[in-house]
């Protein structure tokens, strides 16, 4: 990864949402494995349909840029939106939905580094995962070891709520599970070889990573939406739907946030519990 030259940072004049706007834990086990919840809000025109269709077009989407400095009239992978510095690339393979759109049982391949701006490739993502759900209610992928079973599990999950004061928005809610569930000294090993690439420190990183990532949603998605019809393959985005938003939200459901870290912390395993169930969040 280190041999690869990341595109150059993509300052579109978005304000940066910071980890606070979040609720962030990990729980790490006894045999290594170890699990992650985030919870955001997305506010300020995005809904549910819009998350649904960019988890299904966004690995082939191109975006031409129009008065951005240094990018005018360039086109670029959306991928690149969605990040301003840490996103390399993501590619799909095998089987894949109609006119290339992300289905269940596709690859995606991801090439990206957590906090590239301050650590450069120290936390880097080259990896292919498998997908297991994308619906309107969320996105699922990751990988399974034979003898071992699920030994990297990331879900999303979002939809669309109101708070108390008529506030609209998305609750976007994000589980992941590193390593197996399975005990013994061979399954301690894999947790542990897997942990030096995925571990912790890592995912500390993602999190502010995922935090901008996921907030960037309301600077551009909209745009590009409201764009889906159009004949052309590469959809426009300017400095005027740039937005530059305030950087300050909360995650819209505490509650849920500190049930699913005590699920987590009591699961005899945790692969199962994060298991795909629609009822699961509703």
């Amino acid at each position: 990864m280190s041999t690869l030259e990341m595109p150059e940072a993509r300052d579109f004049g978005w304000t940066l949402k910071q980890t606070s706007s979040s609720s962030f834990d990990i729980h790490q086990r006894s045999n290594g494995q170890f699990c992650v919840v985030l919870n955001h809000a997305l506010l300020r025109g995005v809904d549910s349909q819009m998350l649904f269709w960019w988890f299904l077009h966004f690995p082939r989407l191109r975006v031409q840029l129009i008065d951005i400095p240094k990018f005018k009239r360039t086109i670029v992978p959306s991928y690149l939106l969605w990040h301003p510095c840490d996103h390399y690339d993501a590619t799909l393979s095998g089987r894949v939905g109609p006119r290339g759109t992300s289905c269940r049982g596709a690859k995606l391949r991801i090439r990206e580094s957590m906090q590239y701006d301050r650590y450069g490739w120290k936390y880097p993502v080259d990896t292919k995962v498998k997908i297991f759900y994308v619906g309107p209610d969320g996105w699922s992928m990751g990988k399974v070891l034979p003898g071992f079973g699920p030994v990297m599990m990331l879900r999303i999950h979002f939809k669309d709520v109101e708070e108390t004061d008529g506030t609209q928005g998305v609750h976007y809610h994000y589980e992941v599970v590193i390593g197996t569930s399975k005990q013994g000294r061979f399954a301690k090993h894999v947790n542990n070889v897997i942990s030096k690439r995925f571990g912790p420190d890592f995912f500390e990183a993602w999190h502010r990573h995922n935090v901008i990532e996921v907030g960037t949603f309301e600077n551009f998605l909209p745009n590009i939406y409201a764009q889906r019809h159009q004949k052309t393959p590469e959809f426009r985005i300017s400095m005027d739907s740039a937005a530059n938003y305030a950087e300050q939200d909360h995650g819209f459901d505490r509650a849920l946030f500190e049930t699913r870290m005590d699920g987590y912390r009591s699961a005899r395993n945790p692969s199962e519990y994060q298991a795909y169930d629609e009822q699961t969040f509703i």
